[in-house]
């Protein structure tokens, strides 16, 4: 008898796939989709404190303003679920390629969009209406693609490297954090603060188009996963993935959505509302307060990579709940560091950065491995969704709130409470299911 795999046989086992879809291209394609995404998103997390308070949200009072801008901001984290029950249903049901594409193209035509608007001066009140509509835009992509993003690595990754290889879209965080910071911090170097406030800040929203085509292109070449193919063999897909979650996997939904409570709380205090802190009340100038973030997101990435390394020798799990566990004790050190010098939030930057990129680093596979191939983007992009409404969305406005109306102390106080909230739900979910 002949040895020889027949093709059928080799589709249903998804050997075809793993032939076409080689480690470097899958993690490339991982990567790069999830670089676009967040650097498109980031640009307008670093505008939101920069410009859209001058230039949207006209206001006598710079807190009021700060806080209007902070609003939009938010939007997007609203918008995220339902991108992902939309894009995470024809994920299920139509393929992970196909959805990473529709996906990348709803951000990136928000985010060039945002660099066309007119300002509130040129239309009035119809400007930061038409802002807030763009960032729904890219809340909305963004809901689709992260998702796709990890099941395309995980679902290609070996046997014991799932969380190895659901760390490289993770990467794309950090990276495109670099990069839209390095974009803005680059243009204060040629341009005057009153050249960027006039139209330098068009730049990265407009040349993000470039980034699109590279991320079209990397997408395009890579072929369906073989757990999605298997799938597609067996008869396995549901009619309704949104459905079958609620009906049978709402405690997963419900757990992982607050075991990335933490996570998201950390981020965006170190990154939207720490530049907004350094610049609006610690007075640094532009240039230092966007060099103090480009040091945080390579922190970010470094300690990704390492994450991943530790997951595979100690287990994910145990991992995920001593970082929590450090990262609630590193709450009540918060207050001093913000509020001695600009030297003590270096050292704010440095450690909360390298928690976050453990944490961040292992949270993909985490929320992903307790849904089953048919539901499984549908359940992994709401879960990461419904944390960043609870985690991300208002945490830059509660930050900046809590620190204007009760002092540093109670921001501090805030990122034990999302520390305490997770290491319960880590604690309470069964080892396979994070």
């Amino acid at each position: 008898m002949s040895n020889a795999i027949s093709p059928v046989s080799a589709k249903a086992d998804g050997l075809d796939a793993r032939a076409i879809n080689s480690p470097a291209r899958v993690l490339l394609a991982s990567l790069v989709g999830t670089t676009i995404e967040f650097f498109d998103f980031y640009v307008y997390a670093t505008a939101a404190v920069l410009v859209f308070p001058t230039l949207f949200f006209p206001n006598n009072d710079p807190t009021t303003a700060l806080l209007a801008s902070f609003a939009t901001f938010s939007i997007a984290f609203f918008a995220r679920p339902l991108g992902a029950v939309v894009f995470g249903h024809y994920g299920d049901r139509v393929g992970r390629k196909t959805t990473l594409v529709a996906a990348l193209l709803t951000m990136g035509i928000s985010t060039v969009v945002i660099g066309l608007l007119p300002s509130y001066e040129s239309i009035g009140v119809l400007a930061p209406l038409l802002l807030a509509l763009c960032r729904f835009g890219q809340g909305f992509g963004l809901g689709g693609e992260w998702g796709g993003a990890v099941l395309l690595a995980t679902e290609n990754a070996p046997e014991g490297k799932k969380s190895w290889y659901g760390m490289f879209p993770q990467l794309g965080a950090p990276v495109g954090l670099f990069l839209s910071s390095g974009v803005f911090w680059l243009l204060l170097h040629v341009m005057s603060q009153e050249a960027l406030l006039s139209w330098g800040w068009r730049v990265p929203f407009i040349a993000s188009i470039l980034l699109i085509a590279v991320g079209l292109w990397v997408r395009l070449s890579i072929t369906e996963t073989p757990a999605f193919q298997k799938a597609i063999d067996s008869h396995e897909r549901v009619q309704v993935p949104v459905v079958e979650l609620f009906r049978n996997h709402k405690r997963s939904l419900v757990l992982g959505t607050f075991v990335a409570l933490a996570t998201f709380v950390l981020f965006y205090i170190g990154s939207a509302y720490l530049l907004s802190y350094n610049i609006k009340i610690l007075k640094m100038p532009f240039l230092d307060a966007l060099e103090i973030q480009l040091l945080g997101a390579v922190l970010f990435g470094i300690f990704i990579p390492i994450a991943g390394k530790l997951a595979e020798r100690f287990g994910r799990r145990e991992i995920l709940i001593g970082v929590t566990v450090l990262i609630g004790i590193f709450s009540f050190f918060l207050p001093g560091l913000l509020t001695s010098g600009e030297a003590s939030v270096v050292l704010f930057v440095v450690i909360g950065m390298a928690l976050m990129g453990v944490t961040y680093g292992l949270i993909g596979t985490a929320l992903a491995a307790p849904f089953p191939t048919n539901v499984r983007y549908t359940g992994s992009s709401i879960t990461f969704n419904f944390a960043g409404i609870f985690g991300a969305s208002l945490a830059p406005y509660i930050a900046t709130y809590l620190q204007a109306s009760y002092g540093m102390t109670a921001v501090g106080y805030y990122v034990l409470f999302a520390a305490v909230i997770t290491l319960i739900c880590i604690l309470l979910s069964g080892k396979h299911e994070v």
